[in-house]
């Protein structure tokens, strides 16, 4: 079979292989460093270079746009259900998260329901709702929506004051105490005896924040159509909390409902966290008395009316009546979060979606390509039933890498196209002498992927057909260079395109 020249006269490059560290330098770039962070790593010191190196936000990718959604709308549900405490003026409530639980402790706990505090409640929601209409309706009245928390709170403040809330049952903040917490690196203990517990204890709470604050902050990403760094987010989150192990804070992490209270109120950049620090800074050392009048109930309506908004059914219906498997991906996080644990949720969410992923890989689309008359186009036939098959020509389309996982279903697929094509084409009156693979969409393939060409090539060849092989890329053709099946079929049968591959095809079978 003769080499045929593209209409631009260009021909296959059968370039010397690249160094095995260059091909793994590169591998690895993709992979870790998409951004191509190697660009700042000139004038910059070891430690700045060390940070560089530093990238888990790849973790981020694995949050599908399913599992955001329904990790969110469940984190709503679940976030909605624990201020039902405050709405209803409960006493005694549940430690669990879960909805079975907080079901449970309200009907337990069903006594000490006061419905003056649950009338306050409903109220305060009524006028966060409309506050939130007025934004959504007159957009330039947004502030409307941005101060009616802190209305909100302040009319709470002055009810329970002047109508004496405490003897309604509707239960306050109750005394602030002015000034910031104490340092706390005094106590600070390295002691051989106790550190291995805190360090234990400290990698699994680190990997379970960041997984829920980063879904976190993606959710809302989306939500606003920007992408967020999971490695800034990872930085942040360990940056504040050794600031914070040394000032007598909790663990912080990326809250929902603080973040949920934000969007609702129209923040943009960090710099609503800085102004927000401020004024807290300057209440807690000015105005922390004044505050101690705040009713809880106000504080759970704020909560609940941010979570009520992003519960996106509207989205996950349309999941459902376009892709089921994406909606069973979202309905188990939703569930998850919601009966389980934010954790679980996540989790069984995630776990479907590479299940998902692993059967794309495991059993990969391939397609029969056939010509659209008038043009030198070819397309799957299947979609096309128009485009026309070639005389004595077989060609097929592999689109996904070919590796060890589905080489055995792409040699048994490929074997199957012949025999029905076999067997379409000697009702026909004709025969399959050649076999053409277009393999452009195939990005790589390993040692099991090539010894699957040669098992291929060698069926094809008891039955007195050729293989061809079309425009294989770059790190392709270097694995068929090294694993010498370039030699054993020969250049002549690999082509840059379809046409040049039917065209040497067609000069073959004419000598």
């Amino acid at each position: 079979m003769e080499p045929v020249n593209s209409g631009d006269g260009y021909t296959v490059n059968f370039a010397v292989p690249r160094r095995f560290w260059t091909t793994l330098k590169s591998d690895l770039k993709e992979t870790l460093f998409p951004d191509d962070p190697f660009h700042d790593f000139k004038g910059k010191t070891l430690p700045q270079k060390a940070k560089r190196w530093v990238k888990l936000g790849i973790l981020v990718d694995f949050l599908s746009h399913s599992t955001i959604t329904g990790f969110m709308g469940g984190t709503a549900i679940l976030i909605c259900l624990q201020q039902l405490k405050g709405i209803f003026g409960l006493k005694h409530f549940t430690t669990h998260t879960d909805v079975v639980s907080v079901t449970k402790a309200i009907f337990k706990y069903k006594h000490e329901i006061r419905w003056e505090c649950t009338l306050v409640g409903i109220i305060f929601l009524i006028f966060l709702h409309i506050a939130k209409m007025v934004k959504q309706k007159k957009p330039k009245l947004f502030w409307v929506a941005a101060i009616s928390p802190m209305a909100v709170v302040a009319i709470g403040c002055i009810f329970a004051y002047a109508a004496k809330a405490e003897k309604f049952g509707i239960a306050i903040v109750g005394p602030l105490h002015k000034g910031i917490n104490p340092l706390s690196i005094k106590n600070l203990d390295f002691d051989p005896k106790y550190i291995s517990a805190p360090i234990e204890a400290g990698v699994i709470t680190a990997f379970v924040a960041l997984a829920e604050g980063i879904a976190i902050g993606r959710s809302f990403a989306l939500m606003v159509n920007q992408q967020i760094d999971g490695n800034k987010e990872m930085i942040a989150f360990g940056f504040m909390n050794i600031v914070g192990s040394l000032t007598s804070c909790y663990l912080t992490t990326g809250p929902f409902s603080k973040t949920a209270v934000n969007y609702n109120a129209g923040c943009k950049t960090q710099m609503a966290n800085v102004v927000m620090a401020v004024c807290m800074m300057l209440t807690l050392f000015f105005l922390a008395p004044l505050f101690s009048y705040t009713p809880l109930v106000a504080l759970s309506a704020i909560i609940m009316s941010a979570m009520l908004g992003l519960i996106e059914y509207k989205k996950a219906y349309h999941l459902f009546k376009t892709d089921k498997f994406d909606f069973l991906i979202c309905m188990a996080a939703f569930l998850g979060v919601a009966f389980i644990s934010m954790d679980v949720g996540l989790m069984l969410s995630v776990g479907l979606a590479l299940v998902r992923a692993l059967l794309y890989i495991g059993r990969p689309t391939s397609s029969k390509l056939g010509n659209i008359p008038d043009t030198v186009l070819f397309r799957d036939v299947e979609q096309y039933p128009g485009a026309i098959s070639i005389p004595r020509t077989l060609v097929l389309q592999l689109g996904s890498p070919i590796y060890f996982a589905n080489s055995g279903y792409i040699r048994e697929r490929i074997l199957r196209w012949v025999r029905d094509e076999q067997a379409s084409k000697e009702s026909q009156g004709d025969d399959v002498e050649y076999v053409i693979l277009d393999l452009g969409g195939v990005t790589s393939i390993d040692i099991t992927g090539v010894e699957t060409l040669v098992e291929i090539r060698r069926s094809l060849e008891a039955q007195e057909m050729k293989i061809v092989i079309v425009n294989p890329r770059l790190e392709v053709m270097e694995k068929l260079i090294v694993t010498n099946f370039v030699d054993k079929i020969g250049k002549d049968s690999i082509f840059l395109s379809i046409k040049d591959a039917i065209e040497g095809c067609k000069f073959s079978s004419e000598q």
